[in-house]
């Protein structure tokens, strides 16, 4: 038996699995998130910080790996990712966007009135476990990791199969009421296979990152798979996209 608790996470929601002799934190939160995630264990669960023995990187925007490795050294908690080579933000364009990156979430965070904190963290990830595709996570063989990738190039879902409940991060967001793609997307063919794999799985409910949780019953999947962009949107294009909108009017966006 175990408890999911949900934390109100500085711009999105944080999963933290609690069974009788260890901790399951399903995403590495944002910087800012660190200490409010260790007075919760130790606080409200009345529970060391060495009980968290897993915390699982889903991909690496601020929110969902900003507090992974200061979490880990405080706990001795191991890390998890995707087994998918190199790293995210490498090469000069990787600096520039994991900026962006921090300077989103930022915003995001003065869009949903939140105050404003410390952020930053490292671009480059140091798992100390790497998950392959349809692969149970070590020490919690309940919770199975799904590669759904299309918002980046390594994003994972994880499903615990007694409830069916998918843990989904950013694949989906909820916003005004629609289930929507995320931004950026960078690879919209693997992310329409990703879709598809989640009706495959047909979970009992999704957990999302941004927006709530919900049966399966109530998202429209053919309805996100119709309105996802069939072309890449990213950062460089959206600014782009602005300045020749700038230079040259609506017709040239």
């Amino acid at each position: 038996m175990f408890t999911l608790h949900r934390l109100q996470g500085h711009i999105q929601t944080i999963y933290l699995a609690e069974y009788a002799d260890r901790l399951l934190l399903l995403d590495g939160c944002c910087r800012a998130d660190v200490g409010p995630v260790c007075d919760f264990i130790r606080q409200q669960l009345k529970r060391p910080l060495t009980d968290l023995h897993l915390i699982v990187v889903t991909h690496m925007h601020p929110d969902h790996a900003g507090g992974a490795h200061k979490l880990a050294r405080l706990s001795g908690a191991l890390i998890a990712a995707a087994d998918v080579p190199g790293q995210w933000y490498r090469g000069l364009d990787g600096f520039m966007m994991h900026l962006s990156d921090i300077l989103l979430a930022k915003w995001v965070a003065s869009r949903m009135k939140r105050p404003q904190r410390w952020l930053w963290y490292p671009r480059f990830l140091r798992p100390d476990l790497l998950l392959k595709d349809d692969e149970p996570l070590p020490c919690f063989p309940e919770w199975q990791a799904y590669h759904c990738q299309g918002h980046t190039d390594r994003d994972l879902a994880l499903l615990h199969r007694p409830s069916g409940e998918l843990y989904v991060a950013d694949l989906l967001v909820r916003v005004r009421g629609r289930f929507i793609a995320p931004f950026p997307l960078f690879y919209p063919n693997r992310y329409r296979s990703s879709l598809l794999k989640v009706q495959t799985l047909a979970p009992s409910r999704v957990l999302l990152a941004h927006g709530g949780e919900y049966p399966l019953s109530e998202i429209n999947l053919e309805e996100v798979l119709a309105s996802a962009p069939t072309v890449p949107m990213t950062h460089w294009r959206s600014v782009k996209a602005k300045v020749r909108q700038a230079l040259f009017g609506k017709d040239a966006a």
